[in-house]
């Protein structure tokens, strides 16, 4: 049986996400994984940086028409290479990336398209030199240009407790504008359908407010005209959700451990709590479109690229996952 592999865009070359790979494959995190693994990205950089942190490893360039018609397995690194042209293997990241960055994902674009794909994993970009300003994240690029209809939805995952933003990477003068009783009740909806279907389980959800202690002495409140209307038509759905509950004191330990999930106005909001519980235990999941995209939840990490320091403990949180949910 052919199986479809499971992809991984390296992302920015100058990051630290090619050690945290490498570091992974030396603990054969990947090895066992049935799905055929496929990089794609600078073979040559990718080999050169390898022999640099002192890995030695078998590279096996494939080409996108092999898949689905021959056998591939784990036991080489299986790459689509991606032309780069550079001069040192590391190096401060800037705009010179951006033509290979979009060569490479419109590589797995295409293979997602094609349905020759069971899922994708992405490295870290630079949102400043990739996206510019066209978008607030991959999240939203990846969805708009492989699935123009969907509806994403960010999920910082952990078993323990995940979090969710309802505003992704929005500058803070513009998130109350981008507020709306839709948008909670689609991305609530769209976290509970993932629960249910690939965890097996309902989960108990917890919604922050936007105002400090959910309270504000302006004439118009969110709290009031959006976010509790919002908890009122979930739980006519039959949704298992509380709130809004006050940010600055919900992060305690009784209360997290009632909840699965907790649904914040903002990135900052949801994702400062997320990292100082679990530092670097956590995934970000794209919810809401056809297929499973996972991020290892950390940056490019520019200022230690080669120093071969590098926690690998959020990508291997990734491939865990992918097995665990067997997304085929």
């Amino acid at each position: 049986m052919i199986y479809k592999p499971l992809i991984i865009v390296l992302g920015e070359p100058y990051s630290t996400f090619q050690e945290i790979v490498l570091k992974s494959i030396k603990k054969k995190i990947l090895s066992n994984y049935k799905n055929p693994i496929i990089f794609i990205g600078s073979a040559e950089l990718f080999k050169k940086q390898m022999i640099k942190l002192g890995y030695s490893f078998k590279v096996n360039i494939i080409k996108p028409e092999d898949l689905g018609k021959k056998k591939i397995n784990n036991k080489t690194i299986n790459f689509i290479n991606i032309n780069f042209k550079f001069k040192k293997i590391f190096d401060k990241i800037s705009y010179k990336s951006k033509n290979y960055l979009k060569n490479s994902f419109d590589v797995a674009i295409k293979l997602i398209k094609d349905r020759k794909i069971t899922g994708i994993i992405n490295g870290p970009i630079s949102k400043k030199y990739f996206l510019e300003k066209k978008f607030p994240g991959i999240t939203e690029y990846l969805s708009k240009k492989a699935f123009s209809k969907s509806f994403p939805v960010m999920l910082i995952f952990n078993q323990k407790l995940s979090v969710s933003p309802i505003t992704t990477h929005e500058p803070i003068r513009n998130i109350h504008k981008k507020i709306n009783k839709k948008k909670i009740i689609k991305n609530v909806i769209t976290i509970n359908k993932f629960y249910i279907e690939k965890l097996k389980k309902k989960p108990s959800i917890a919604i922050l407010g936007l105002n400090p202690h959910c309270e504000t002495n302006s004439k118009y409140s969110e709290e009031d005209k959006i976010i509790i209307p919002s908890v009122k038509n979930l739980l006519k759905r039959k949704i298992k959700i509380d709130g809004p509950f006050s940010a600055d004191t919900f992060f305690f330990e009784k209360n997290i451990k009632k909840y699965d999930v907790v649904v914040g106005m903002y990135h900052d909001q949801v994702l400062v709590p997320i990292k100082t519980l679990f530092n670097f235990d956590a995934i970000n999941i794209t919810l809401g479109i056809p297929i499973l995209r996972i991020s290892p939840d950390h940056g490019t990490n520019n200022q230690m690229i080669g120093l071969n320091k590098s926690n690998y403990k959020s990508f291997e949180a990734a491939i865990k996952f992918f097995k665990k949910v067997n997304a085929n």
